[in-house]
Parts: C-alpha cells; sequence; structure tokens
C-alpha cells in the first residue's frame, strides 16, 4: 500500500508512514487532512487496544480507517478508492 500512498500518487495529499502520534504510531497519515489509516491483520489487532487508539486519534481530531491486510492483498483498488473518498470529504 505504501507504494501507492508515497510522493503524493493520492491526489497530491502527501503521506507518511509509522507517524507518532501521542503514545501511538499510525501506520499510514496524511497529517494535513488529519486521516489516519491502520491496516489490521492477525491476531494482535481488533481488540481492546485498537479501541482505545482509535478513541485516542478521533478525539484530537483525526478520521481512522481500519482496512484489513487482507483486503489490501484482495482488492487494492477498492482499498485506494476508499481513501480517496475519505480525502475528498474534507
Amino acid at each position: 500500500m505504501w507504494s501507492r500512498l508515497r510522493n503524493r500518487q493520492m491526489a497530491g495529499y502527501k503521506f507518511r508512514r509509522q507517524v507518532p502520534i501521542g503514545p501511538y504510531f499510525a501506520d499510514f497519515a496524511c497529517l494535513s487532512a488529519r486521516l489516519v489509516i491502520e491496516v489490521d491483520g492477525g491476531e494482535a489487532h481488533g481488540g481492546q487496544s485498537d479501541l482505545r487508539k482509535t478513541a485516542y486519534l478521533q478525539a484530537r481530531g483525526y478520521q481512522v480507517m481500519r482496512v484489513p491486510v487482507q483486503e489490501i492483498d484482495e482488492t487494492m483498488e477498492d482499498v485506494m478508492r476508499g481513501i480517496y473518498l475519505a480525502l475528498a470529504k474534507d
């Protein structure tokens, strides 16, 4: 996914990866649009810690998109379209 977000390829928005925000690290973030993308995969995701992280980010004005790694593997174009739409409503 990083190869599709880097270098302002997504509608000219600048994304960074592994961005520290408070006590957390966002997988991908567009700070100007206040959009965080979290890639969820494996057993470590989906629990209380993810809910706390999402609540923390939302309380600070970030929109949080959670994307299962399986969707990235199987339907990358749909994932990219969803990110674009999230940016477009900014």
